[in-house]
């Protein structure tokens, strides 16, 4: 999707979901034609014309930092919504490289190493590499063809995830988060474009939540699984980028002491 294409239907999707009174105008006689904001009403608060405001969500200018600092702000953009939105307008900082779907070997020795499950996950958000305790609380990913090894593709079309999650719609909709932010870095990626095509013909609920463009780059967080040996386990996780790549993200789980998900894991992990 060229990048225009892509920052006018995030600036559209961003509009749709805000109501004049939540950013102060007054709607007067409350008839209107399209859902959420116009874009004179974005323009009257980012304190540009009309017509600058209505290029810029084209596409057809470059506007300054500031200026998206201002359409962010308009918007009520999340910081990661708001990186998104730079991306979209500049292009990515520099170019990309694909990193691979293969850990290079002394990360393998660091993720074998770690007791608790830790995985790694890269672009597109294939499964690049997990140790043994990740592999007991979500799937063998190792055991199966490297086309299935991928986060988003088992969460939608493998019915196994959807008993592992507990919340599988939360984790579910955050998947299209992070492919839509990954879409925005690597617009000219193959790989990312055709799974997005298969997700969206195969899975009704990706097919609803790819036009929100919702964006989200996860740090930290919890997770809450349904094990069928163990029954239910509540992590905690931290995200970490791995060093001399630029798309590969090292996830680590933990849970808190004397819990009885650390007791249900250590269950697992004996």
């Amino acid at each position: 999707m060229p990048a225009n294409e892509a920052l006018r239907e995030f600036l559209r999707a961003r509009r749709a979901r805000l109501t004049p009174e939540q950013v102060g105008i007054p709607d007067g006689n409350g008839r209107r034609r399209v859902a959420g904001l116009r874009r004179e009403e974005v323009a009257q608060i980012v304190a540009v014309s009309v017509d600058y405001y209505t290029r810029l969500e084209q596409g057809r200018v470059t506007p300054s930092h500031d200026i998206l600092r201002r359409v962010g702000q308009a918007l009520r953009l999340s910081d990661d919504e708001c990186a998104h939105l730079v991306t979209l307008a500049h292009g990515p900082h520099e170019e990309t490289v694909d990193s691979g779907d293969e850990p290079r070997p002394e990360l393998r020795w660091v993720l074998d190493a770690i007791r608790t499950p830790a995985f790694i996950l890269g672009r597109c958000l294939a499964i690049v590499g997990t140790n043994e305790a990740a592999r007991r609380l979500l799937v063998d990913f190792d055991a199966r063809p490297a086309r299935e090894r991928n986060h988003a593709r088992w969460v939608f079309l493998d019915p196994l995830a959807r008993e592992r999650y507990v919340d599988w719609d939360l984790v579910a909709r955050d998947n299209v988060a992070s492919l839509r932010r990954q879409a925005g870095r690597f617009p000219d990626d193959e790989r990312l474009a055709e799974l997005v095509e298969e997700l969206t013909a195969a899975s009704p609920e990706f097919a609803a939540w790819w036009p929100e463009h919702d964006v989200v780059q996860h740090r930290r967080g919890s997770k809450r699984y349904r094990h069928p040996v163990v029954g239910d386990i509540t992590v905690s996780y931290e995200a970490f980028p791995v060093s001399g790549t630029d798309d590969q993200i090292l996830y680590v789980y933990g849970t808190e002491p004397g819990s009885p998900s650390e007791a249900a894991l250590e269950r697992l992990l004996r």
